[in-house]
């Protein structure tokens, strides 16, 4: 590193000597532009959609029954009854929560995908005509 010094030094002494400053020698560094930074635009989780339901559960987690989220007195009704069919089991309500899906949105999706292996069949008939 001293030698680096040394030679960087006699450099400036001998470009003294001839007139010129030691920073002209220098060598110069580029003026280089900042890039602006990209803001990236994340996309926005939409909110899965839920619906609720009423499950009739044995000890076992058995599920004995499923009623609508409007429909508990009749989720109740049948709770009684498990609990009068056998009173040594345990049997409790708790609330179900199932998201729907785009397919379940959309039946017509379902229509497609069974009418599909039919003109399968027909096809393998006009193979046999042919």
């Amino acid at each position: 590193m001293a030698s680096r010094r040394l030679q960087k030094r006699i450099e400036a002494e001998a470009a003294e000597k001839l007139g010129k400053t030691a920073k002209k020698t220098a060598t110069k560094k580029k003026a280089t532009r900042k890039k602006a930074k990209t803001t990236r635009k994340r996309k926005t989780k939409t909110a899965e959609r839920k619906k609720i339901f009423w499950g009739v559960f044995s000890g076992t987690l058995k599920e004995e029954g499923r009623f609508a989220y409007d429909e508990r007195d009749k989720a109740e009704e049948k709770l009684a009854a498990l609990r009068n069919r056998s009173t040594k089991k345990l049997y409790f309500i708790q609330p179900i929560k199932e998201t729907l899906s785009d397919s379940a949105a959309a039946p017509e999706d379902d229509d497609e995908a069974i009418d599909a292996p039919e003109a399968a069949v027909s096809e393998d008939g006009d193979d046999e005509e042919e």
